[in-house]
């Protein structure tokens, strides 16, 4: 009879764990890796999650270690009866080499080649030590940023600026993320994830494929590629990225963004249509000098069905995205992205004061930027405030 289930007790070879990991590379669920190898995506997920989700690096055999062909030619000499000094000739290795690796797995009687060349595998299988884990005074300090919403990457460039001639207070942004997604490191408590962008505790591919939102379509519109060169190149301030930021029981707020600097800005809307969100957009508009802000790009969302409205009030040029084509607008999509760390997907918006809205823009305008050599949005666009007056 057919039994219905997964085996009790899974093993995998090298080849598979590398099958496996090409496969999560690519940006494959647990799910659909488990079901090519016809196992339960728990048993996917035990190997990957070793190792947070990233990927290992290729072992590779030292040069002077016994490889599998000598420990074969090894078993072989006992199994003929031959001398310990005549095996090591046939090898060109000493006497003392082939006599330990016979002594160190069982003795003449016992020897089994590819038994004694995985556990010499598994012996040399020795984790070079954490940094952050021998230099706890990092640590506190790459705990102090996490908690304060910087991503690694922030804090990697960070302490280099700041400790440029200390290479001791440097630390990569990937060895932030290995040191968090393998407690086994012992350096940054698990805690520590839920202050990330991405909460989870595993690496997912880049691959992975997310969904988009399509608010529907306006009419009248002005093409994404029609925008002037300087907007494309971010080389002038004053051109934004803007969307609506949503939540439950059909809440939302307006996330604007300055392309050149990255500056944010968010405002309270109190229902989605059309009307309210252009006066919304109408008094943050007003609360810029003219020269910061030129031209508004939106996605087409029906919520700026009345943005003739919002152009001849302002003399603000507004640009529309391609249908179904968000990430047109990347800035934007990013800040959204780090604003889910304040504002959770399900969060009632509603609730959400404006002095709240300010005070979690402050807090990503304070953020360094490796885009802006680390330094802050707010520190460039008080920059150009200062020029524009």
């Amino acid at each position: 009879m057919l039994q219905i289930g997964y085996p009790t007790r899974i093993y995998y070879t090298e080849a598979d764990k590398a099958l496996m990991w090409g496969r999560w590379q690519k940006g494959e669920s647990l799910n659909e890796i488990g079901r090519y190898f016809g196992r339960s995506h728990t048993s996917i997920q035990n190997i990957l999650s070793q190792t947070g989700g990233i990927r290992p690096p290729a072992r590779k055999r030292a040069l002077r270690s016994l490889s599998l062909s000598e420990r074969e030619e090894i078993s072989r000499g006992i199994v003929a009866g031959r001398s310990i000094r005549s095996i090591a000739a046939s090898l060109g290795r000493a006497p003392s080499t082939v006599s330990r690796e016979i002594r160190r797995n069982g003795g003449r009687r016992r020897y089994r080649a590819n038994k004694a060349d995985q556990s010499a595998r598994d012996r040399a299988h020795r984790p070079r030590p954490c940094k952050l884990a021998e230099n706890r005074a990092l640590a506190r300090i790459v705990a102090e940023k996490l908690q304060l919403q910087w991503s690694p990457r922030q804090i990697a460039g960070w302490l280099k600026c700041t400790f440029s001639q200390d290479e001791s207070f440097q630390v990569s942004h990937e060895t932030i993320y290995k040191t968090l997604f393998i407690q086994a490191r012992g350096a940054l408590k698990k805690e520590l994830l839920k202050h990330l962008r991405r909460t989870r505790g595993m690496r997912r591919s880049r691959h992975h494929t997310q969904k988009t939102d399509n608010h529907g379509r306006i009419t009248d519109t002005v093409s994404i590629r029609e925008r002037p060169a300087e907007v494309e190149d971010r080389a002038v301030p004053g051109h934004w990225e803007g969307d609506l930021l949503f939540g439950s029981n059909n809440s939302q707020i307006a996330t604007l963004v300055e392309r050149h600097t990255r500056y944010v800005m968010l405002a309270r809307v109190k229902s989605k249509d059309t009307e309210t969100v252009i006066n919304a957009l109408l008094k943050q508009a007003h609360k810029l000098p003219r020269e910061l802000y030129k031209s508004l790009t939106w996605d087409r969302g029906k919520e700026m069905a009345d943005h003739k409205r919002f152009s001849l009030a302002t003399d603000i040029k507004v640009y529309f995205c391609d249908p179904q084509h968000p990430w047109q607008r990347g800035s934007n999509e990013n800040t959204n992205g780090l604003l889910r760390q304040y504002f959770p997907k399900g969060m009632d918006l509603s609730t959400a004061h404006q002095n709240r809205l300010n005070a979690v823009a402050r807090r990503l305008n304070e953020r360094p930027r490796e885009t802006l050599n680390f330094e802050t949005p707010a520190e460039r666009f008080s920059q150009c405030v200062a020029s524009a007056g």
